[in-house]
């Protein structure tokens, strides 16, 4: 079985709307479960937090999340991290992008780039930063 290296977004009590959220925008399947579904002796007011999600889309791409408990500290998503969307069937990127900046912020227009693809990058309204770069060849 090949390593795979999936992005695995931290959130403040709002895992769920974020993880649902992604789901509009790549579809697939999507799981979560609770912390109150395996006791590990945690707040309970904590119990309807999302321990982990996993958001298993259409290509392979699959996408992880959580909320941070209330007692781990917390980063505010972006920082020095970014999600990077990249293909060559710009009509879908176009659709991802559409749907990643709805509510959200584009930092860079998603146009095309002097390197010949079409790029953009945004932040959306959950604070993650994506880059969106469609074109040129699939790598090998």
């Amino acid at each position: 079985m090949p390593t795979n290296l999936n992005p695995y977004l931290s959130f403040r009590d709002n895992a769920a709307e974020a993880m649902e959220f992604y789901q509009s925008v790549f579809g697939g399947d999507l799981t979560m479960s609770k912390f109150g579904d395996y006791p590990m002796g945690m707040d309970p007011a904590e119990n309807e937090k999302v321990m982990h999600a996993q958001l298993v889309a259409p290509g392979g791409m699959i996408l992880m999340g959580a909320d941070t408990p209330a007692s781990m500290e917390h980063s505010a998503a972006g920082g020095n991290v970014s999600c990077s969307l990249s293909g060559t069937d710009v009509d879908e990127l176009r659709g991802y992008w559409t749907g990643l900046t709805a509510g959200g912020t584009e930092t860079v227009p998603f146009e095309k780039a002097p390197w010949g693809d079409w790029f953009g990058m945004c932040v959306d309204r959950f604070g993650v930063s994506w880059l969106v770069n469609g074109g040129g060849t699939p790598e090998a």
